[in-house]
């Protein structure tokens, strides 16, 4: 492979590297959960799709790397993602040439495996030629005040009534690591947004493989999970990840309290930041998240077009998507959660 950087080469990714990739990550400041080597375990086991991770050394000391993964469907075509079912990816490394150099790397290996394009989900401006970049996600998040009544305070005041409304109510919270619950919850969520939720084995997988930075968060009512949130620990930061609730959780305001409750056990564990994820700007989650009073930052996605001759859009805003998405929440949930695995696997 191309040697750019001096004395710097760039590599595939082989199992000798795992212990050296995560303490690269955990040590580098822009090294984020989405980073980790164990995505590649849970998607190419519960996806089936093929992990092309790449790494920079110099002198046998990983000095960046690149995590990319390889989509290919006849109907949402052939990628190569940094990194799919991720908000965050791209290339983190040493230097700016050695970042540079990964992302060269990873179009020639885009061109080399004849994919439509290279996507690359970068938190922060990246200035390379052979991509274009799009700013169409934001993401959300606060810094996490001291105590349950300092993060009620911080939280916008109409979000805050709602919040006090949840605590009236005689509902229970549950926290472990029950990934059922969660899909169960999830799938109901999303079935009614009209979209396809994942693989049943995809929730149990990540608690699998992340272990005890995993958790799981449910409200219950009369001892009925109605709101279910599975969150991410790392780097003294929770980010709630796959969250959804019931019929009944918008009228007992349910997943407020979900949200709210996880901000204040995420502080007594530790934790000084709550990533909210990203949202199409605009959107209905985009604008939730802002009535807790968190201020957007925009997301710089990268893309190389390979084969394609222009920018894809699988984005549920396309109108194309319209008649599928109006017909799929009208599915029996039993219908589409036995369906839905064989479309999202290609939509992360």
């Amino acid at each position: 492979m191309s040697n750019v950087v001096v004395n710097v080469l760039v590599a595939p990714y082989s199992e000798k590297d795992r212990e050296a990739w995560n303490s690269y990550v955990d040590s580098h400041n822009e090294g984020s959960f989405f980073h980790l080597i164990e995505w590649s375990d849970v998607i190419q086991d519960v996806f089936n799709h093929t992990p092309h991770y790449l790494v920079a050394t110099q002198d046998a000391r990983i000095v960046g790397l690149l995590p990319l993964v390889e989509l290919k469907s006849l109907l949402f075509g052939h990628s190569l993602v940094s990194t799919p079912f991720c908000v965050y990816g791209g290339a983190i490394a040493d230097s700016p040439e050695i970042k540079k150099q990964l992302e060269d790397e990873s179009v020639a290996l885009g061109r080399k495996l004849s994919v439509d394009y290279v996507e690359l989900r970068c938190r922060k401006a990246s200035d390379n030629p052979l991509f274009e970049v799009s700013c169409q996600h934001s993401t959300f998040g606060w810094e996490l005040s001291d105590g349950p009544e300092a993060i009620l305070a911080a939280v916008k005041k109409k979000q805050r009534a709602n919040i006090r409304h949840s605590l009236k109510k005689a509902l229970e919270v549950a926290i472990d690591q029950d990934a059922d619950t969660a899909y169960d919850i999830y799938s109901e969520s999303v079935r009614n947004l009209g979209t396809p939720v994942f693989d049943p084995k995809y929730f149990p997988a990540l608690v699998k493989y992340f272990g005890d930075k995993t958790e799981v968060l449910t409200v219950k009512s009369g001892g009925k999970p109605i709101s279910s949130v599975l969150s991410f620990y790392y780097k003294d930061e929770v980010l709630p990840y796959y969250g959804g609730g019931t019929f009944d959780a918008r009228g007992l305001k349910s997943n407020d309290l979900m949200y709210y409750t996880l901000m204040c056990h995420a502080q007594e564990k530790g934790c000084n930041r709550f990533d909210f994820g990203r949202s199409k700007n605009d959107s209905g989650a985009f604008k939730y998240k802002a009535t807790w009073g968190m201020e957007p930052e925009p997301l710089h996605y990268m893309r190389a077009l390979i084969n394609a001759t222009e920018q894809p859009n699988l984005s549920p805003n396309n109108p194309k998507y319209a008649l599928f998405i109006n017909t799929w929440k009208k599915l029996p949930l039993w219908l589409s959660r036995l369906l839905g695995p064989f479309l999202s696997k290609y939509l992360g």
